[in-house]
């Protein structure tokens, strides 16, 4: 029986390519090998899913085989067959268009056995039934990961691709808009999670160590900008500098056994040059392909300058240079300028280059003797450049059909400093896009959003940049709604009133019975001397000294502005709003006698992406009808999402200078929002941020006015709390728990 006749498939587009695709198996496969890449083929067929699964299936496992072991073939078979048993046979096809890269990442039946198992568990996960029972339903997203995976897997090792996949699935499984923006890398979470879990040499913790060799060795002081390589892969942006800094990307992994931290060194050594010795150059009269070669040019020139200042970075340049073949480029059939200008910086910078094209020599031989007794310049190298474009034009130059293999240079940037436009064109008009400032009428009427991270107990990690938090100054309202409030507690204001003069501070106490000290105390000092004219042992503490009894404290008050505290509790006539509002500005009134630096706000929330935190007083203000005013205008709605405010709190009150940092946060119920159905998951995160708040040297305390918080205050709060069961007297409780936390 023929080959062709032991592949169970009619299609009669396999006939053309089958006896190639034969050849190429029998070179990577066993016998045993051969029957198992027959009998996959056959499978694909039979799967009813055309003829383009089949073509890739001979077409590739093959070389899959032969890179990770004949054993991955029944393995991918069988993951097709389980594929086509599912809703989801649409996935068929980029399941095995992807399977190449894969391979040449993972390079191990074993992990690619877990790599598949990965996927196939995302699938099911993600797939839905409308009767529970039957999976009907095919995974909204993974057709869209399937595309990704290539990508994904030249960022993050398997283990890092399955904590981000493990992340869309746990968060996303029942949104599937979501799940797709998810999934194709769309979303900031997206984005944000790969971040984390992104190898390499990240530019975040060398940073300072790069700036140290940059001022160092080169005298340069420069802005960092860092960028990512991973979201733009149409038009991969490149470093390059400006007035604004020096953009960089922001992780290297290692390339040609030169480690990341070295292609920074590299990268930033290469800046460093063209900011020495790179002069400006008009742009308008040159075409593009001369503005490649005086790029070019002035490349090799400035690199070739920077290993006479330290040989030892050659070395490391010439790793990271590609060396293209002299006869790789087919001068008739494509273009090869890139090759040819790519052959010349190489042999710029390697002596021992081996190229033997004539023109190659002489224009070599020019830019040496350029270089001999000074630094040469940009317009020399111009000159030269345009001169070797000429010499060794071809008409396929002009061609489409353009070769790139081994003529990036992974180390230098775009360029774009050198070149100067008298009039506009596409190139100054592309570079001047990103510097333009974007406004809209939100972003001039408010402050951008802060974005905080929010702590995930299930897997004991943060979801970074997760709240949307935005703060605002607090309305304005009638100031005389709170003096008639103060006037309504006049009597209450009466006897916190002698409590306050207890507290306030007395100036300088005298500290007695000191050996060493300001001055002498008489009494004690006569005391010792009839001790000493008597024959006994006197006392040598006869001095005193002073210490000031002032208070250093900063206070924050945050006021939990959801739309339960409208709510009028059992036992009152008015709401908790109103109650809260009477009792603030007792507390204000109070702390403003005792002079401790203290602010106010407020805080609700309407999901992760709109957590709203209003200024009611400042540290810098005093109690005046302006803070009483915002204090009157306050208003309840939408959720508690306490994290975030505590956070953003904390980050202010962090920044004063005071002894003690006291917090106190009034609610009237537990952690919750509308985007969140785990009810454990805010209070978890709540707890977090109190613990954050701790190690920033800030006591929080909380007074909680719902009668059943026990269940959950104290899991937030630990000690730190009060239960207020009575809300009717939170304006008397209030002020005295104040003085009480802070006497």
């Amino acid at each position: 029986m023929s080959d062709r006749e032991r592949l169970s498939c009619g299609f009669k587009e396999i006939d053309p390519i089958f006896d190639d695709c034969m050849a190429n198996a029998r070179r990577h496969l066993s016998e045993a090998g051969i029957d198992a890449y027959l009998e996959g083929a056959s499978l694909c067929c039979k799967i009813g899913r055309g003829v383009e699964p089949v073509i890739v299936f001979l077409e590739e496992l093959p070389e899959i085989a032969g890179r990770t072991g004949e054993e991955i073939i029944e393995l991918i078979s069988q993951s097709v067959w389980k594929l086509s048993r599912s809703p989801n046979g649409k996935a068929i096809l980029p399941f095995l268009q992807m399977l190449p890269e894969a391979s040449r990442r993972l390079g191990s039946v074993e992990m690619m056995e877990r790599f598949i198992n990965l996927l196939l568990d995302m699938m099911e996960q993600t797939s839905g039934s409308i009767h529970g029972f039957h999976t009907t339903i095919p995974s909204p997203s993974l057709p869209n990961l399937l595309k990704k995976v290539p990508y994904l897997l030249s960022q993050l090792s398997l283990e890092g691709l399955s904590n981000w996949i493990d992340y869309g699935v746990r968060n996303y499984r029942t949104h599937p808009q979501r799940q797709i923006d998810y999934f194709s890398l769309q979303s900031a979470d997206s984005r944000a999670i790969l971040q984390r879990e992104r190898h390499g040499t990240l530019f975040a913790d060398h940073e300072r160590k790069l700036d140290l060799y940059l001022r160092s060795l080169w005298r340069s002081k420069a802005h960092f900008v860092p960028y990512s390589e991973g979201f733009d892969e149409l038009r991969k942006p490149m470093p390059y500098f400006d007035s604004l800094g020096i953009r960089i990307p922001d992780v290297y992994d290692d390339l040609h056994q030169v480690s990341g931290i070295d292609r920074y060194r590299a990268l930033l050594a290469h800046v460093a040059a063209h900011q020495r010795w790179t002069s400006h150059v008009v742009a308008d009269n040159y075409s593009p392909f001369q503005r490649v070669a005086i790029e070019t040019f002035e490349d090799a020139r400035v690199d070739l300058l920077a290993t006479r200042e330290y040989p030892g970075l050659r070395k490391i340049l010439l790793k990271l240079h590609p060396c293209p073949d002299e006869n790789d480029c087919d001068p008739e059939v494509e273009s090869c300028i890139r090759h040819r200008l790519a052959m010349f910086s190489h042999a710029a910078l390697n002596p021992h280059h081996g190229y033997t094209n004539p023109d190659l020599l002489e224009f070599l031989s020019r830019f040496h003797a350029a270089l001999v007794d000074n630094a040469s310049s940009t317009q020399e190298m111009a000159a030269l450049a345009i001169s070797y474009i000429a010499r060794t034009r071809r008409q396929a130059d002009l061609s489409a059909n353009v070769y790139f293999t081994d003529t990036e240079v992974s180390y230098r940037d775009d360029n774009r400093h050198m070149w100067i436009y008298i009039e506009e064109g596409d190139e100054e008009e592309m570079f001047d896009a990103e510097q333009k400032p974007k406004t809209s009428d939100q972003e001039i009427q408010g402050l951008p959003p802060r974005h905080y991270p929010e702590w995930d107990y299930k897997n004991k990690t943060y979801n970074p940049d997760w709240v949307s938090l935005y703060e605002s100054l607090h309305p304005q309202g009638d100031a005389g709604y709170i003096d008639a409030l103060l006037h309504k507690h006049q009597a209450l204001a009466k006897q916190l009133k002698r409590l306050l003069d207890l507290l306030k501070p007395q100036q300088y106490v005298r500290i007695r019975y000191q050996e060493e000290g300001s001055e002498l105390d008489l009494d004690v000092a006569i005391r010792s001397l009839i001790e000493y004219k008597s024959g006994h042992n006197p006392d040598l503490r006869i001095n005193m000294s002073h210490r000031s009894d002032g208070r250093d404290i900063a206070v924050m008050l945050l006021i939990d502005l959801s739309e339960s505290v409208d709510q009028i509790p059992q036992g009152s006539q008015q709401s908790i709003l109103q109650l809260s509002q009477e009792a603030v500005s007792l507390l204000g009134w109070a702390i403003e006698q005792l002079g401790d630096s203290f602010a106010i706000a407020g805080f609700s929330s309407n999901t992760r992406h709109e957590v709203r935190y209003q200024h009611i007083k400042g540290y810098t203000e005093h109690w005046n009808d302006e803070v009483k005013g915002r204090l009157a205008a306050m208003q309840a709605g939408w959720s508690t999402r306490m994290g975030a405010a505590i956070r953003h709190a904390s980050h202010y009150l962090s920044a004063r200078q005071a002894d003690k940092k006291l917090m106190l946060v009034l609610t009237d119920g537990e952690p919750a929002d509308i985007d969140v159905h785990d009810d454990r998951q805010l209070i978890e995160d709540s707890r977090k941020a109190v613990l954050e708040a701790e190690q920033e040297g800030i006591y929080t305390y909380c007074i909680n006015l719902d009668p059943e918080a026990d269940d959950y205050v104290r899991d937030i709060f630990g000690h730190q709390f009060t239960i207020i069961d009575r809300v009717e007297r939170l304006p008397e409780q209030l002020p005295r728990l104040f003085m009480a936390l802070t006497k």
